[in-house]
């Protein structure tokens, strides 16, 4: 899996320019945005469906009977997770060259989690732990025994976390999923929020890939508890499996959303960025194999075809059909 997302960055980043900007590429951005607001949220329990999410960041419109707060929840993150993508990419003038910084984490947490408690605020926040603002409580356990430190020790703690991250640009023979699923981790274990450090966490997670240009990891609904039980190995310092759940995202992300629109109709990408809800990765593949879809087999074993080749393919197979 590390692999293969080496391999998948390394093409986007020689033969296709690397990742758009937001403004570049509004399209890619706004198809991530959407699936990142939904999912993220409902790990937490947000109730909310994916179209019901495109219609609330899109057009403002709360479509459906949802609770209120459910609502607020997905805008407050959509807004956050819009800043993170532009951050990431097109830095304002208070970013110093960090991976990331205190007041941008800050930010973040602010914008994602100021709306939702605008109509439910977190029932035992005091004035001064508000969105934005460390925590002043102590945090209990967690299911896997692993517990947050003292509320005192977060503002060091949060800032020693900020160095290991910018750690993350030095050489390590250390995979670098497992890197960043031992930085996550971290954010996690230190909770330096009252609520919404896992919202939080996963944002601050993208801007990071953001900036050594990776696309965004998008956590599934339907993987959470395998992302959970990551969390938790991840507690005990193996970080192989949370290393794969994001290596495995970041690289489906690439495929799905990225690859596709930098390439454009004519060139060559990875069958993988070809594969739509039409026709499989594995489909693409056999019918490059047997000669039916136009693909070139490159020295690394790995076939690629364009955008107008799959077309004139499909076309071709509904004709036989």
């Amino acid at each position: 899996m590390y692999q293969r997302l080496d391999e998948a960055v390394r093409e986007l980043r020689d033969r296709l320019g690397g990742l758009p900007s937001p403004a570049e590429a509004e399209d890619i951005w706004s198809d991530i945005w959407h699936q990142e607001a939904h999912n993220s949220t409902a790990i937490e329990g947000n109730t909310l469906v994916l179209q019901e999410v495109e219609k609330l960041l899109e057009e403002g419109r709360a479509v459906g009977a949802k609770p209120l707060r459910d609502y607020m929840e997905v805008r407050g993150y959509g807004d956050a997770a819009k800043w993170v993508y532009g951050q990431a990419l097109e830095p304002g003038d208070w970013q110093n060259g960090d991976l990331t910084t205190l007041q941008e984490i800050r930010q973040i947490h602010h914008s994602a989690m100021s709306l939702v408690w605008a109509v439910d605020p977190h029932p035992h926040a005091t004035p001064a732990e508000g969105p934005g603002n460390f925590r002043q409580h102590e945090i209990a356990k967690f299911p896997g025994g692993m517990k947050p430190p003292s509320w005192p020790e977060v503002d060091s703690k949060m800032r020693d976390w900020v160095k290991i991250v910018d750690g993350l640009r030095s050489e390590s023979e250390e995979p670098l999923p497992e890197r960043l699923a031992h930085v996550h981790n971290r954010f996690e274990q230190i909770h330096p929020f009252l609520d919404g450090n896992g919202r939080t966490g996963r944002l601050v997670l993208n801007l990071i890939l953001g900036r050594i240009g990776y696309p965004p990891a998008i956590i599934y609904k339907r993987d959470r508890d395998k992302y959970l039980q990551a969390m938790r190995r991840a507690d005990n310092d193996e970080f192989g499996p949370l290393g794969e759940l994001i290596a495995r995202s970041v690289t489906t992300n690439l495929y799905r959303f990225v690859m596709p629109a930098v390439a454009g109709p004519v060139k060559l990408v990875p069958l993988p960025a070809l594969a739509t809800r039409d026709v499989t990765e594995n489909a693409l593949r056999m019918a490059a194999a047997r000669g039916r879809l136009r693909a070139v087999k490159g020295d690394d074993g790995m076939w690629r075809s364009s955008k107008k080749w799959v077309n004139d393919y499909l076309r071709s197979r509904h004709r036989r059909s």
